[in-house]
């Protein structure tokens, strides 16, 4: 069921790194006890003595802009647009100032369709600043899944830009409603979204009918007007919701996740914590969007702490962009899921690009494998890769590598559980595990979402009243709070009785030589109900017929047991994946039924 939240599932490793336990030390030096269950059962409680911060996200940006008037905030390479921090804060103001005359409320929700861009990056904080809660929405949506998503959650207003690749929004939006080329601005009434009352569209050109442009509103508001966002942020509870985020839908329809100002303002402060973003002023090339929780919490949250910027190479990833951006703009840290990864190593080796040195790679949204992380480090000059897992329904991170760990504990672990957080690894009745035992993660701690927007029911399946949020991920914990991934509950593989991790056998396709990457999903099979499909890529370098099913399962003997041996190959030039970077397993299911219908 969480397959499409979360943010970073990372290495299964033969064994747990070993790192002293229990005594863990906060980035102040002070050191702290972690708290862990009677016996050996997997519970760990990271305690720390900074404590959380009350706070809303509009409080946040001012902060940032007081300390950091004149560092770098965003940087958009594709439409050579640069802000400070202090440009930052005048922007959103006159925006959240905006939104109000125009008859918004607070609480009221509004839509960002739209790729990463310097709109999607102020219209965003400018809700926050204003009371509202920003929509993210994926802008690869078709109109279908635009209409359900708007009215999901009522959006009143929509933020939009003309353009994207082959999308054209607004022709898309007047197909969905005709109504709105014949509205006046801000008075839409549509059958088929009834809350939408206005859009926006961020856009040089002439006025579009029926629409707002985002230099009106940057101009719409008096200097008084503008004032007086400082003083209503004292009424905006950091406990309030600030950001819904749908989750990827990887499987079914989306469902709507609820985050607070408090959750995703800590969760981007311990991880810029954790990511040492206070030892220099980095630059972040930033290739996730910020409708996903990485990019949000991690990115855009996190820039605040320590006055970081952000670099947005292109509004989609392209890896030559992503190149040049972290040439031109010096770039210290670059984010990134594993496939972005992958096409960027990809791109280096086949021109043989020269890249500066960097300071850290973060991968994350899915699956990596040991093999990627010991080439992003080595083949694009990285000084360490970080470890992370995380997911939308917990604000973000929940376990990423310490300050001053190597890449060695990326390459055995998904890091350590994030301070303020409880983990706990249980069975299929609920109870824990012993340390070391695979099981069921689940966790407990500030960034629980408040819930999935108008769905109760849901709610409390991921949430016990216990208030602990159960993950779907089979997990390690080890007593010194760093943990490994096994899989996906749900993604188990039972062939014959035996149970196979996909992970497990990905780890070890994807150091063919011959292969980018690989994925393994469970077919039907008549005798043993299910067997095992690998879905790969090839690289361009590889002789032509160098990669069959007889080579794959000699590569594989002696490096897995016998059943664990994939029975099935599929060569694709492409994986079918979310625009957030996650591989949607289920069409590669569905490409398997296809080819082999009677």
């Amino acid at each position: 069921m969480l397959r499409n939240s979360r943010l970073a599932l990372r290495i299964t490793p033969k064994r747990l790194l070993h790192i002293s336990p229990k005594v863990l030390r906060s980035s102040s030096g002070i050191e702290v006890q972690s708290l862990t269950a009677e016996g050996n059962q997997s519970y760990v409680h990271n305690a720390d003595a900074r404590p959380l911060l009350y706070r809303n996200i509009g409080q946040h940006i001012r902060l940032a802009a007081e300390k950091y008037p004149n560092n770098e905030a965003l940087v958009s390479c594709h439409e050579s647009k640069r802000f400070s921090f202090s440009d930052v804060l005048e922007k959103v103001d006159r925006l959240a100032s905006s939104l109000h005359l125009l008859g918004l409320e607070k609480g009221d929700r509004v839509g960002i369709w739209a790729p990463n861009c310097s709109a999607y990056y102020l219209t965003t904080l400018a809700i926050s600043r204003a009371g509202m809660i920003a929509v993210g929405i994926n802008p690869a949506l078709q109109l279908p899944e635009v209409e359900y998503a708007m009215n999901k959650v009522q959006i009143k207003a929509l933020v939009t830009i003309e353009s994207y690749r082959t999308q054209k929004y607004y022709e898309a939006l007047c197909q969905l409603m005709p109504e709105l080329a014949e509205s006046s601005p801000g008075k839409l009434k549509s059958s088929k979204v009834p809350s939408l009352k206005m859009v926006i569209v961020d856009t040089e050109s002439k006025k579009l009918p029926g629409t707002m442009t985002l230099n009106d509103m940057l101009q719409m508001a008096s200097e008084e007007e503008i004032s007086k966002i400082e003083s209503l942020q004292p009424g905006i509870s950091p406990d309030s919701g600030a950001a819904l985020l749908f989750t990827s839908g990887t499987t079914g329809q989306p469902k709507a996740a609820l985050l607070s100002h408090f959750g995703l303002v800590n969760n981007g402060t311990h991880s810029a914590n954790r990511l040492e973003l206070d030892c220099k002023p980095h630059r972040i090339c930033l290739q996730v969007p910020l409708f996903h929780v990485f990019g949000m919490s991690l990115g855009l949250m996190a820039s605040f702490n320590y006055g970081s910027a952000l670099v947005f190479p292109s509004a989609g990833f392209q890896a030559i962009a992503s190149l040049k951006a972290i040439v031109e703009e010096k770039c210290t840290m670059i984010y990134g899921t594993p496939t972005m990864f992958v096409d960027l190593l990809n791109e280096v080796q086949k021109d043989s690009k020269k890249l500066p040195p960097l300071d850290f790679a973060l991968i994350g949204a899915s699956s990596c494998s040991p093999n990627l992380i010991l080439e992003v480090k080595k083949g694009l000059g990285v000084r360490e890769v970080l470890a992370g897992y995380g997911m939308t329904e917990a604000s973000g991170a929940t376990f990423t590598s310490g300050r001053g760990d190597k890449t060695e504990v990326a390459l055995a672990t998904v890091g350590k559980l994030m301070e303020h957080f409880e983990a706990k690894v249980v069975d299929n009745e609920g109870n824990a595990v012993p340390f070391g035992t695979p099981g069921e993660l689940c966790l407990r701690g500030y960034g629980t979402m408040l819930g999935y927007w108008e769905e109760e029911q849901k709610t409390k399946e991921i949430i016990g009243a216990d208030h602990w949020l159960k993950t779907g991920d089979q997990f390690v914990l080890s007593q010194n709070g760093y943990g490994t991934v096994v899989g996906r509950i749900k993604e188990v593989i039972i062939r014959g009785g035996e149970n196979v991790y996909p992970k497990e056998i990905e780890d070890i396709l994807n150091t063919h030589p011959h292969l980018l990457e690989a994925y393994c999903i469970g077919v039907p099979d008549e005798r043993l109900v299910e067997e095992i499909c690998a879905f790969v890529r090839v690289k361009e370098t590889a002789p032509k017929g160098a990669i069959d099913l007889d080579e794959i399962k000699q590569f594989c003997q002696g490096k897995l047991a016998n059943f664990k041996i994939p029975r099935h190959l599929r060569i694709v030039e492409h994986f079918p994946k979310t625009t957030s970077g996650k591989i949607q397993k289920f069409k590669l299911l569905e490409m398997f039924m296809n080819e082999n219908k009677v």
